[in-house]
């Protein structure tokens, strides 16, 4: 099964860093969700457009070269 994860980028207009909010269920009913930031927008949007490298960045099977690069080749 594994763990899901879920990160949310957000941009904010006026200052131009990121927040990332990163939800992590891991299946005993009890949701986390941490909040860091701030992210440089240099860096905030490398991640971004790495994201949408992938055609399916919702699905955590899969193992395409921007889910590994995202997640630092630690996919099971």
């Amino acid at each position: 099964m594994g763990d899901e994860y879920t990160d949310v980028y957000y941009l904010c207009p006026a200052c131009r860093v990121f927040t990332v909010a990163n939800w992590r269920d891991n299946f005993t009913g009890i949701e986390t969700m941490n909040v860091s930031g701030p992210l440089e927008e240099r860096i905030g949007m490398e991640r971004v457009e790495l994201i949408q490298q992938c055609s399916r960045p919702w699905d955590k099977k899969c193992r395409c070269p921007a889910h590994r690069t995202y997640f630092n080749d630690t996919l099971d």
